[in-house]
């Protein structure tokens, strides 16, 4: 599995962060700087080299072959005690280009199924968080 070399918790989270930003097939800037702005917030920098976890992910993502079972993996290691902000982290991630790719979305979906997350609580994040974006952005609410 691809996820042996993942080996604690924080790693686990810092992979499941990088698979959100890249999974529109491009790292991009803003997702990059959102993802490094929590690296420091969730204080994952204390223990992890980001720059580290990225060369490791980019060696390894295009042999996920069955995205289910590789997230099923990450969370597994993860053992989130708070399934809702783990899930809006990585929808945060996503939107913070302010797009949802076809790619995004169905990751989305798929994390909050194994997350254990309805398709309406689900559905609410993504508005609450593509509403929270166009505020910033336009500066109106």
């Amino acid at each position: 599995m691809i996820t042996t070399g993942i080996t604690t918790k924080e790693e686990a989270i810092c992979h499941l962060f990088l698979h959100c930003c890249y999974k529109d097939g491009d790292f991009k800037e803003k997702e990059l700087d959102f993802v490094s702005g929590l690296f420091v917030a969730l204080d994952l920098h204390a223990t992890l080299n980001f720059k580290e976890q990225v060369v490791q992910y980019r060696n390894y993502k295009n042999l996920i072959t069955d995205e289910h079972e590789y997230l099923t993996a990450l969370v597994k290691q993860i053992n989130p005690v708070h399934a809702y902000a783990l899930y809006s982290y990585c929808a945060e991630i996503v939107l913070s280009d302010a797009r949802l790719e076809l790619l995004e979305e169905k990751l989305l979906q798929t994390l909050g199924g194994i997350l254990d997350i309805s398709t309406d609580m689900q559905q609410s994040f993504t508005a609450l968080i593509t509403q929270r974006k166009a505020v910033e952005l336009e500066k109106i609410f």
